[in-house]
């Protein structure tokens, strides 16, 4: 038995990676600098790994950007729009992050979690092994620890499943080049003594067909043919409904997850046979939440399992990569004893591993000590005062279906609306924030440190607040925002104004790039207490006579962007935030604000893999938006914000959440959604992105007239806004106001042409 980890944070715990590689994006490094430094940092990471005591060393888990993005470069996968087929590093940078003159590639979400990859983009070109990353990490390993590691790499089957631009006439051929070129990089690995390689293939917790059991299975029963290492395919996020027939594949051993697929993957062994010649990994420990496991029952799972299956060899893992979760709980020094000994994070996590090894082979004193103090602090938290809240948890469960419902549907709002908000045709917008320059940022940290007072600190706001209702004003926009320089972020500042929430010091995670976040915690029931935006949206309001949105996010985004108590379901947990911001939307209105924004980028995070338990999960996700909005009047107007999804797929269900209005995230796969519009017409308002906010270049005023142009044959000019793809926070300034401008120029077009 072995202990073993399907991937590390590779941001760092104090985020080392993203200021590297945005030093190196501004200039500051060269690009020698830049391998020193990220190279240090990867074998920093293995060697801490190893003094915690883990048996096998894995690579392949580091990145420069992204993975998925790294194999498309390795592969030689470079869009035609690139100009060039090097796969350089700024190249690679450009796809991720766009450059002044190409736009970047699509990026949506890693199945059901809030990292976003970047999508491969398949043009026909022959495949070919351009470059080989992991045979570098591997070179370093051995080099600096003496010790071969195996290498994990994502599997063929999900890269395939992922990549764009794949014609069904052209998925054989290209499947046969993809064989190829995972054979060729394996075996340059094989070279240098590498003889395990873990491949992952989470598409195979989705529901496949016969046909895609059947490509699987041909893809490694190809791959195998060609390679000498023991090739391991790892599954997470689920259990695998097709489980006894991907056993079959000729491969040295599997890993399953054993958290999230628990239920399923048991119960599928009780009826199948494990072969007897292959290895078990054993996904123990959750890779994607912060909560301490119940070392307990994690113990009775191991003995279940050995029993079950007669594996030849068991590795005790993670469910998943814990680059889903932070590095480790010893930085935290704010944190309650309560909750912070109930919690697990990256190194914490390992160390469970190795303590439950230790168990299986010695239950001596000290080890039962362990497993006894980890039982105690788990109820410890359980009893703990902030989760006994009676009056909210009643509140939830009398909630019936009036409720979720508004006064009257989309059609009679409309009119009230049009009436009572006196909007142009096509009205132009933002979706929220503005840029939250370094005197932003240097502001709230002296406040935060005591070093300001608040009254200060609200000053500065105010007069930030109000230089930008003035640059609005300019730019000529017809519904503002008050640019929300109040927030860090969209999660936390709610979060930290609520009941139930806890926050740490450097629990941060990465979200997409170089983007990294910190969630709050949801430990406790979740209360409002008093309003948390009606000042700064109020004051905001007063330096304009155009309407100005309130900005709220949503009770689903806040759910999934926070880590969630598991006492709970998760649905329980949604609507006692929806009732909470219910409180804030009711204090918003009361305030004379009309307009209203709940935005909801991670509405399809949490969406189950399995297409037989998604309905319940949108359902619920619904119904806790509209229960936000309920109580609002018909003269009222509810926006809402959706980031990176497959729109394409989802668009009955945002329907059905009943805003007046919604903005989506659609510049870089604007097209897809122009034609699944076509043919599944959207009933509400909508404002399609007109231009990528995650690039820092500015679009032309052509393209977005021909985006408007081509967003009008589906899109009804009452219902039809312009907005840019997500909020600007992260923008500079100069790039904003230009892009803005750009904007605002191509709608006055639009909007000559209908007067006309």
């Amino acid at each position: 038995m072995k202990t073993a980890v399907i991937g590390y944070p590779y941001i760092g715990e104090n985020r080392q990676w993203k200021r590297i590689l945005e030093n190196y994006w501004k200039g500051q490094l060269e690009k020698s600098s830049l391998e020193e430094q990220l190279k240090s940092l990867r074998l920093q990471y293995l060697q801490h790994q190893k003094s915690l005591g883990l048996d096998l060393l894995t690579v392949g888990d580091f990145t420069y950007y992204d993975r998925m993005l790294d194999l498309a470069v390795m592969f030689g996968m470079i869009p035609k729009r690139y100009e060039t087929e090097e796969a350089s590093l700024e190249t690679y940078y450009a796809m991720a992050r766009g450059s002044k003159n190409v736009v970047a590639s699509e990026m949506t979400k890693w199945f059901n979690t809030n990292y976003h990859y970047i999508v491969p983009e398949y043009e026909g070109k022959p495949l070919q092994l351009t470059s080989n990353l992991f045979a570098k990490l591997v070179r370093e390993t051995v080099e600096t620890i003496g010790e071969v590691p195996r290498v994990t790499i994502i599997g063929p089957y999900t890269f395939q499943r992922l990549t764009k631009g794949i014609s069904e006439a052209q998925r054989p051929a290209f499947l046969l080049q993809l064989i190829h070129v995972y054979g060729q990089l394996i075996h340059e690995l094989e070279q240098l003594g590498v003889s395990t390689i873990q491949l992952e293939e989470p598409a195979f917790t989705s529901e496949l067909t016969e046909d895609e059991i059947a490509l699987a299975e041909q893809l490694y029963v190809q791959l195998t043919e060609i390679v000498q290492s023991d090739i391991f395919i790892t599954t997470y996020f689920e259990g695998i409904p097709s489980l006894e027939r991907i056993l079959q594949f000729p491969v040295a051993g599997f890993g399953l997850d054993f958290v999230a697929g628990e239920k399923e993957n048991i119960a599928a062994l009780r009826h199948i046979d494990f072969p007897k010649d292959k290895t078990l990994a054993i996904g123990l420990v959750n890779g994607r939440d912060i909560w301490a496991s119940n070392l307990a029952e994690r113990t009775i799972l191991i003995e279940t399992i050995q029993k079950l299956t007669g594996a030849k060899e068991l590795v005790l893992q993670t469910s998943c990569s814990l680059q889903h979760v932070p590095v480790t709980v010893s930085n935290e020094t704010k944190l309650q004893p309560t909750l912070k000994n109930a919690l697990a994070f990256a190194d914490e996590k390992i160390k469970e591993l190795i303590l439950l090894k230790q168990y299986v082979f010695n239950h001596e004193t000290p080890v039962k000590q362990a497993i006894a103090m980890n039982l105690d602090a788990l109820e410890r938290l359980q009893n703990h005062p902030e989760r006994q809240k009676v009056t909210i948890q009643r509140a939830v469960q009398q909630l019936k279906q009036s409720d979720f419902e508004r006064q009257a549907p989309y059609g009679q709002r409309l009119i009230a609306q049009k009436e009572a908000l006196q909007l142009p045709d096509y009205p132009t917008t933002t979706i929220g924030s503005f840029p939250q320059s370094e005197a932003v940022r240097q502001n709230r940290l002296k406040w935060r440190k005591g070093e300001i007072t608040n009254e200060q600190y609200e000053q500065f706001n105010q007069e930030e607040t109000k230089r930008w209702i003035a640059i609005q004003e300019e730019i000529g926009l017809d519904v503002f925002v008050h640019g929300e320089f109040e927030r860090t972020d969209m999660v936390e500042y709610f979060g930290e104004k609520l009941e139930g929430f806890a926050f740490t010091e450097k629990a941060w995670v990465v979200s997409y790039g170089s983007r990294c976040v910190k969630p709050p915690i949801i430990y406790g029931d979740v209360e409002w207490t008093q309003p948390m935006t009606v000042k700064e949206t109020v004051y905001a309001q007063s330096l304009t006579n155009k309407r100005l949105k309130g900005m709220l996010t949503g009770p689903v985004t806040i759910l999934n962007w926070s880590f969630v108590r598991n006492d709970l379901s998760r649905s329980d947990v949604a609507y006692q935030i929806a009732i909470a911001l219910q409180q804030e939307v009711k204090a918003l209105e009361a305030a004379g604000i009309s307009i209203i924004q709940i935005d909801e980028p991670a509405l399809k995070e949490g969406l189950p893999l399995r297409k037989s338990a998604q309905k319940a999960y949108v359902q619920s996700g619904i119904k806790a938006f509209k229960l936000t909005a309920a109580t609002v009047k018909n003269e009222t107007q509810i926006h809402t914000h959706m980031c990176y999804c497959e729109f394409n797929d989802f668009i009955e269900e945002i329907e059905a959440l009943d805003a007046d209005v919604i903005s989506i995230e659609t510049s870089r796969s604007h097209g897809e959604l122009i034609e699944a519009l076509k043919v599944n017409p959207y009933k509400l308002g909508i404002g399609l992105g007109v231009y990528d906010i995650h690039s820092p270049r500015v679009p032309t005023q052509q393209e977005i007239e021909t985006i408007l142009t081509e967003s009008r044959e589906v899109i009804a000019k009452d219902q039809f806004w312009i907005n840019p793809d997500c909020g600007l926070k992260t923008r500079r300034e100069e790039e904003t106001i230009a892009s803005l401008k750009q904007m605002v120029k191509a709608a006055s077009i639009l909007k000559q042409q209908v007067k006309a």
